[in-house]
């Protein structure tokens, strides 16, 4: 005789299995290494400096007395 199936049970473990196979397809798909994170992460930060040094003064500061 063959064993009785819980199809509730059978059909998570279905769906469990197949959310896990969609999530490691996704970490392949989008996921950085550490160092790609970072290294974007600095690139970024070089380019805000470097844009803050280029801004012009606004003359905020200064009296308009003329």
């Amino acid at each position: 005789m063959s064993n009785v199936v819980n199809l509730n049970k059978f059909r998570k473990k279905q769906a469990r299995k197949s959310r896990e196979k969609q999530a490691e397809q996704n970490r392949i798909e989008h996921g950085r290494t550490k160092a790609e994170k970072d290294a974007a992460r600095a690139e970024n930060e070089r380019a805000a400096r470097e844009l803050e040094a280029k801004k012009r003064e606004t003359g905020e500061n200064q009296t308009d007395d003329q």
